[in-house]
């Protein structure tokens, strides 16, 4: 398989920090690719020599995805498992739960590494985290120590600073959304008249104090306000609503339910198997709204939700940053047929995105993310090295922008206008040439030596197709063009390497061959310029067009908006 340019950017940066520090940290949200880049900087660190790594995560769903994943990307390293059944060093590479890990007979087992990986590594300041990484370092000073995750800031405002000292890359949310890895938000900042109150309110330790907030928000006058401003811009959208507390949510869900909206409460004291009753039934779209208190801003997607409400502020822009990107994720058709999603509306009744800005304004992408290493400052408040564009220290949570700054774009009626930001095109990013078929810039397609994978547009919306030699092309995403050439894109990307593309792109300036010609229409023949590239598209195409017309008009009739 092969990476995403700005997949292959973030491994450059984390190996480029590794090299003279012992430490870095890369953050990279849900969309990024986050155990695909882990798996390549685990790769390139140790590939060709008799380097000892290992991966550490949490869950056991999470050690098999990334040893899954680690094969795909690295297919000549060895891999083993140390967990709750199995205990064995025996792979250059060994993927450990961190419970078990942790044990002092298991430590002591422990060969010497060269690199540890922790995958989401906001949790490394944890007591057994900080037992396993105090291990490594004792065996073997020279020891690097690499971490990823989406979320660093976890209420501890100096909990990641006793393991990393710098962040080697951050992906932007707004890199995702432009690039077609997730749907845009439209951001509705809806003034109930308490915004000055949320800003009087006093900060704990960790966030805003949520029993003052809920003085605030826990009303009816402002609940009904929300449900009337649901049903007005979200109705029959898949909801989150997050909450200030328990009892907050609780209201909140009586408003929906006495509406007539199907709701659900979820928190932190409910039992496990209500908790997974209420989030199926959510999934199976027998109830449309989830309240929650800080229960689903992490560890949780449903990829169909397409509305986030926040009657909560956050004093982290981080915080409200997972909230939001709840919505985010797009639509895989094989796991949501019929459902299209072309973007996610966000109501927010508090403070947040006049705090911390919407999250298209913290997004650059006017050449701060090219080759190298990614320009740095320090930290005013926990002096740690981090990259120059960002706007919240991601180690310590530091503001590093005043909140003046942040709202200088919006309009004087509160409401932000809709996500704003030029598409990073596909076009010019892949490592494959892509086709305008018609040349009418409606049907797309790339091919490589194995795969190809197209985009075609019908009445208003875009279809993303993806096959491969000897197989039945598939349905990969309906939706935005980006989203559907971020689609298409990855399919090439998970079935050709990278000497298949670099081959085909030479192709380009080879004409087509006997043997193509003969498969071609007259038109296509008469075509004295005709590339060997333009004719395997064509051809492709030309093999495939039934089944290709065959997946989009079975799929549109059906389609139910979630959008």
């Amino acid at each position: 398989m092969r990476l995403r340019p700005r997949q292959k950017l973030f491994v450059e940066r984390s190996l480029a920090a590794l090299g003279p520090r012992d430490n870095t940290l890369g953050i990279a949200p849900t969309g990024a690719g986050k155990t695909i880049m882990l798996s390549a900087v685990t790769g390139e660190r140790i590939g060709g020599s008799a380097a000892k790594a290992c991966v550490l995560a949490h869950r056991d769903e999470l050690t098999a995805q990334n040893r899954d994943k680690f094969a795909r990307v690295n297919p000549d390293v060895t891999t083993s498992v140390l967990d709750a059944s199995t205990k064995s060093w025996g792979g250059q590479v060994t993927f450990a739960m961190v419970p078990t890990l942790a044990r002092e007979a298991n430590l002591a087992a422990m060969p010497r590494l060269d690199l540890l990986v922790i995958d989401e590594a906001h949790h490394a300041a944890a007591d057994s985290y900080r037992r396993i990484i105090d291990h490594v370092r004792d065996a073997n000073p020279e020891a690097r120590i690499f971490g990823v995750t989406a979320t660093p800031n976890r209420g501890d405002r100096k909990g990641l600073r006793a393991v990393f000292d710098n962040v080697a890359d951050q992906v932007r949310l707004g890199e995702l959304i432009a690039s077609g890895h997730l749907v845009p938000p439209r951001t509705f900042v809806i003034d109930v008249g308490v915004q000055d109150k949320l800003n009087a309110v006093r900060k704990t330790a960790s966030d805003f104090d949520m029993s003052e907030v809920a003085e605030i928000m826990d009303r009816a006058p402002i609940t009904d306000e929300v449900v009337r401003n649901w049903q007005e811009k979200a109705a029959d959208r898949p909801t989150v609503v997050f909450c200030s507390t328990v009892a907050h949510a609780g209201h909140v869900a009586e408003a929906f339910n006495a509406t007539g909206i199907p709701t659900g409460l979820i928190h932190g004291d409910l039992p496990g198997e209500e908790r997974r009753n209420i989030l199926s039934a959510f999934a199976k779209g027998e109830i449309r709204v989830i309240t929650n208190v800080a229960v689903l801003t992490e560890g949780w997607d449903h990829p169909p939700t397409s509305c986030v409400v926040l009657l909560r502020p956050s004093s982290y822009k981080s915080t409200m940053i997972q909230m939001v990107g709840r919505g985010l994720r797009t639509i895989d058709p094989a796991d949501h047929p019929g459902v299209v999603k072309t973007d996610c509306v966000v109501l927010d009744f508090g403070s947040s995105s006049l705090t911390h800005g919407t999250l298209e304004q913290d997004v650059h992408l006017d050449g701060k993310t090219g080759n190298g290493e990614a320009p740095s400052k320090t930290c005013p408040s926990c002096h740690a090295d981090i990259p120059l564009a960002t706007c919240e220290c991601p180690i310590c949570g530091e503001a590093l922008v005043e909140p003046e700054d942040a709202t200088s774009d919006g309009n004087p009626n509160g409401a932000l206008s809709d996500f704003l930001m030029t598409e990073i095109d596909l076009l010019e990013r892949s490592s494959f040439a892509w086709v305008d078929l018609f040349g009418t810039e409606d049907a797309l397609l790339a091919t490589g030596f194995v795969a190809w994978g197209g985009v075609f547009w019908l009445d208003g919306l875009w279809y993303a197709i993806g096959g491969t030699r000897g197989a039945q092309p598939q349905l990969l995403g309906i939706g935005e063009r980006s989203v559907c050439l971020a689609q298409a894109d990855d399919w090439l990307n998970d079935h050709e390497t990278d000497e298949s593309a670099f081959k085909t792109r030479g192709w380009l300036i080879q004409p087509a061959t006997e043997k193509q010609l003969k498969y071609l229409s007259p038109e296509a023949r008469s075509d004295f310029g005709l590339t060997r590239y333009r004719a395997s598209a064509l051809m492709t195409f030309g093999f495939n067009k039934r089944a290709i017309r065959q997946l989009i008009l079975s799929a549109a009739p059906t389609a139910r908006e979630a959008a």
